[in-house]
C-alpha cells in the first residue's frame, strides 16, 4: 500500500537537499503516517486506517464521524 493518508489524501512531496555549497539533489518529503484503529459508534465497529498525524489532530478535535463524512464528500473513501 502506498504512503497516502486514507482520509485526506496527503502524500509525499518532492524537493531538494541543499548543501552548504548550494548543491541540490532530489529528495522526498514523506507524509507522517501512522496506522490507527478507530471506533465508529454509528456502525458499532472498529476500523483500522492509515492516517497522517495532522489528520489525527483533526479527528481528536471534531470527531471521527465528521472527518469520515467530509472524506466521503471529497471522494477519498467510498
Amino acid at each position: 500500500m502506498s504512503r497516502v493518508c486514507e482520509l485526506t489524501g496527503k502524500k509525499a512531496m518532492v524537493g531538494n537537499n541543499v548543501s552548504h555549497a548550494m548543491n541540490k539533489t532530489k529528495r522526498k518529503f514523506n507524509a507522517n503516517l501512522i496506522k490507527k484503529r478507530f471506533y465508529i459508534p454509528e456502525e458499532d465497529k472498529w476500523v483500522t486506517l492509515k492516517v497522517a498525524t495532522s489528520t489525527l489532530k483533526t479527528i481528536n478535535k471534531v470527531g471521527i464521524s465528521a472527518v469520515l463524512k467530509e472524506a466521503k464528500s471529497k471522494g477519498f473513501i467510498k
